[in-house]
């Protein structure tokens, strides 16, 4: 939605990168197309799919390879359904209460990390059942892989053009047209970070490392099932907070005792994480 402009127009704010990339990569007539935020889902799940099928080979999951594309179904239908149903409940309630058919029109954008994460456990918690795995198990292959998701999607957000960050001068700022009023021109929009790709290294690239790390050179996955979940929980919730101090908060979301709202719904991802990372567990047979 648009944000303020600059109060004072200049010349020289036309000297910073323009965000103005297609969100298509192939348009085909309209709104319909292939649109990079759908490129980059399947790229983030054909990436943990394909950690999952290693991790099998390597000896190391109770998950075989004939299951693996069952989980992915499972986790793709948590990731869209909790993400979709999280982006209006945690940030548009009002929306939702006023056209509750806007759920279903994906293509006008609004998805939830943290939603997204909620649907995915309550994925697994189906597939631990009716496969016999350990939910904990389960949870920590997921994590260990949900990173590469997260660069996906934060890169495509930057294409978008949304989620800009706040108003900044660094040489590295960005326009981003969305972020006023349509044909405001360029030299009245002021440059902001492009906190899009802070998150994508943050959310992506670090977590990723750490995860795989944490998963190949420790035995933290067979001795303690869920531990790793819970360390990916507080290492996201953390590199979260730190991306929203230069992200812009949404225009029109009120803020939750003077906190950006995923800033607030972090926290709840920490005492998640503590629970998890100190309660006891049977190690894996």
């Amino acid at each position: 939605m648009p944000g303020p402009v600059s109060a004072v127009p200049s010349p020289s704010l036309l000297a910073y990168w323009v965000d103005d990339i297609s969100p298509f990569l192939v348009r085909f007539h309209g709104n319909i197309g292939i649109r990079y935020y759908g490129l980059a889902y399947l790229l983030g799940f054909l990436a943990a799919a394909g950690l999952l099928r290693l991790y099998a080979r390597a000896g190391r999951s109770l998950l075989p390879d004939a299951r693996i594309p069952d989980l992915m179904a499972a986790v793709v239908l948590g990731v869209l359904l909790g993400g979709r149903l999280g982006y209006f409940f945690f940030y548009e309630p009002g929306m939702l209460r006023a056209d509750p058919m806007v759920i279903f029109r994906i293509w006008d954008g609004g998805m939830a990390s943290h939603g997204g994460m909620l649907g995915v456990a309550v994925a697994l918690v189906w597939f631990a059942r009716v496969s016999r795995i350990r939910f904990l198990h389960l949870g920590d292959l997921v994590v260990s892989a949900a990173p590469a998701g997260l660069f996906f999607g934060r890169i495509a957000n930057f294409i978008n053009g949304e989620l800009w960050g706040k108003m900044s001068t660094v040489p590295w700022a960005v326009i981003f047209p969305r972020s006023a009023d349509p044909g405001t021109p360029l030299a009245n929009i002021a440059p902001r970070h492009p906190s899009q790709l802070y998150e994508a290294f943050l959310e992506g690239i670090v977590l990723l490392v750490l995860m795989q790390l944490r998963f190949w050179r420790t035995d933290v996955t067979t001795r303690r099932p869920g531990r790793l979940a819970g360390e990916f929980f507080i290492a996201y919730a953390l590199v979260r907070m730190l991306g929203e101090v230069y992200r812009e908060p949404d225009v029109g979301v009120p803020l939750i005792l003077g906190m950006s709202r995923g800033t607030f719904y972090s926290i709840f991802l920490i005492a998640a994480g503590v629970f998890l990372w100190v309660r006891p567990s049977r190690p894996l047979k």
